[in-house]
């Protein structure tokens, strides 16, 4: 009967069963468990200091709910659909376990501002543990920065040869994406960091509540400051899942890269075979798994942060049923984001690079091509005159099919007589990347200084 549930005084006839097992989120929800149970702990405390309950009630749920938490974690809790949720779960337990006591925690409270609480609970712990995951990447990245120092690989645009650069270089780019990514995180904290509970379904309550002193048991900074406010909206949520989207982007375009570099085109990186797998029927494959799984997910949380944006689009205050949406996408994009870079700093860590192969692909395509122009200008050349000399020798060098670095000097001279014996030094990759010696440029001490400056929390 309706009358079993917490709230089922109003009712006469019983939840259908179909509706009991639609409505209900236990079935993801209690996942929230030590969240409910750490902030029903602060509530009790806050009502018996406040005098609302008796100090001898206050006890007895404070210890009831320990035991319940102890119950959950040893996997001796049965959870009841027809409680629909972890906060009726955990209550109901309570109040058969010590009585009527049980039944005096919900007082000046409402699951609108409890739920909003388990999650700003929940989200604040996860985002800390997926900055350390963050960490754990930067770190695999900024190794293997170090042990390729003095690498050289082709730079590129359009995926077409640019202008060579040094491996850490390139390695040092996403350090800074994610350094980018994890102060989004950082600063979305920020956000979440804030006290929903005091405010009820949607309005207060008529209580002498003690925020502030709640806060403070659950080491929030500040409490929220409207009511409505607190119980209707999930921005908090929404901007995680958006910073997430731009993280996984950020390992999706790796993910890509690598992929592409252990091709047989390439053969620029090979990953260590505990990051792969091979084919049902080609027994020479190795097939980068990992990277293209990482690419794949990024979809999905792409996909959690549209589908948690529609259900919020259209909502009037305060809180709506349909707020129950939020969980599934936000619990999803979590586990995914953590596996991501787990996965992602553990095959960076082992991740072999083939130096010869990079240094060879990096002196072709013309890649030093900008550097003759650079020369020229110089000599005392207009750049845009000094492009169109170049030009011309590059379409020399294609009819000829042969490289910058084939051309001898009379050769040269035909497009420039400006041109003398030191152009050789000049166009060598080394030579490149080592003129580039500007903050952010690929030089190699800009770039140690870089990876040192990152490692001293710069």
């Amino acid at each position: 009967m309706s009358k079993d549930k917490l709230w089922g005084g109003r009712f006469t006839q019983p939840t259908d069963k179909f509706v009991e097992e639609f409505t209900a989120s236990i079935q993801f929800d209690k996942r929230l468990y030590h969240q409910d149970i750490r902030g029903s702990i602060a509530h009790a405390r806050m009502l018996g200091k406040q005098g609302i309950i008796s100090l001898e009630d206050m006890e007895l749920i404070v210890h009831g709910l320990q035991k319940i938490l102890e119950q959950i974690e040893g996997g001796e809790f049965d959870f009841s659909i027809s409680l629909e949720d972890i906060h009726m779960n955990i209550e109901a337990r309570l109040s058969a376990a010590i009585g009527e006591a049980g039944k005096r925690l919900h007082t000046g409270r409402s699951r609108n501002d409890q739920v909003a609480l388990d999650i700003r609970l929940y989200l604040r712990d996860e985002i800390v543990e997926v900055t350390t995951y963050l960490d754990l990447l930067l770190d695999a990245l900024l190794n293997q920065a170090e042990a390729n120092i003095d690498t050289i690989m082709p730079g590129f645009t359009h995926l077409q040869t640019a202008q060579p650069i040094l491996f850490a270089h390139h390695l040092m780019a996403y350090v800074e994406m994610f350094k980018r990514d994890k102060g989004r995180l950082e600063d979305c904290l920020r956000r979440v960091n804030v006290l929903p509970l005091g405010a009820g379904a949607l309005a207060g309550t008529t209580f002498p509540i003690d925020r502030e002193y709640v806060a403070e048991q659950l080491d929030f900074p500040l409490i929220t400051r409207n009511s409505l406010d607190a119980v209707s909206d999930r921005d908090f949520a929404l901007e995680f899942l958006a910073d997430a989207s731009i993280m996984m982007m950020h390992l999706s375009r790796f993910s890509e890269e690598l992929i592409l570099w252990s091709t047989s085109a390439f053969q620029f990186i090979e990953l260590s075979d505990g990051f792969c797998t091979g084919s049902s029927i080609m027994p020479q494959k190795k097939n980068p798994d990992v990277p293209e799984l990482v690419r794949g997910k990024t979809g999905r949380v792409y996909g959690n942060l549209m589908a948690l944006l529609t259900t919020m689009k259209a909502l009037p205050l305060a809180y709506n049923k349909d707020m129950q949406e939020d969980k599934e996408p936000l619990f999803d994009t979590i586990d995914t984001v953590k596996g991501s870079l787990k996965i992602f700093a553990d095959m960076i860590r082992e991740m072999r690079v083939n130096t010869e192969n990079m240094r060879k692909a990096a002196g072709q395509g013309f890649s030093t091509a900008t550097d003759v122009a650079d020369y020229l200008v110089r000599k005392g050349l207009p750049f845009r005159d000094a492009h169109e000399v170049v030009g011309k020798a590059v379409a020399y060098c294609v009819e000829n099919e042969m490289d910058i670095a084939d051309l001898s000097l009379t050769e040269w001279q035909l497009f420039s007589a400006k041109i003398d014996t030191d152009i050789f030094a000049c166009i060598t990759v080394e030579a490149s990347v080592n003129a580039r010696n500007i903050p952010g440029g690929t030089a190699r001490e800009r770039v140690w200084n870089e990876i040192q400056n990152v490692r001293s929390g710069n």
